[in-house]
């Protein structure tokens, strides 16, 4: 089983900054993609940003040129750093990884227990 972990979460004025991170731990063959999505009431759960096993990141329009997504493969840990955060911005943000937990398993997308942003002045 894959644990997920992130932190950083809180409350921000408008065009300040935060910065999430996601730990991965427990049983871990292989991570593929991880990444953030958000969920702000009355909205359905939209992608923030994600990363490959290569490098490859996406990003969801509303936040390109504001948030970076990064990932430490050594520590199974990606981490978003949200610059120039609207009060849109507020939601609550879960981690996920693509993860293969053991060798010949199945892929698996993992979710954290997410955490509030909330953007306010």
């Amino acid at each position: 089983q894959v644990q997920l972990v992130e932190s950083g979460g809180g409350l921000v004025q408008p065009g300040g900054s935060l910065r999430l991170s996601c730990a991965a731990s427990g049983s871990i063959f292989s991570i593929y993609a991880m990444g953030w999505y958000r969920q702000a009431p009355g909205r359905q759960r939209e992608l923030v940003a994600r990363v490959t096993s290569g490098g490859t990141t996406n990003y969801n329009d509303s936040v390109k040129g504001r948030f970076a997504i990064s990932r430490d493969n050594a520590k199974n840990t990606v981490y978003l750093q949200m610059n120039s955060l609207k009060l849109e911005d507020t939601a609550i943000y879960y981690c996920y990884v693509d993860a293969q937990p053991t060798a010949g398993a199945l892929r698996y997308d993992y979710w954290g227990q997410g955490t509030q942003v909330t953007v306010s002045s």
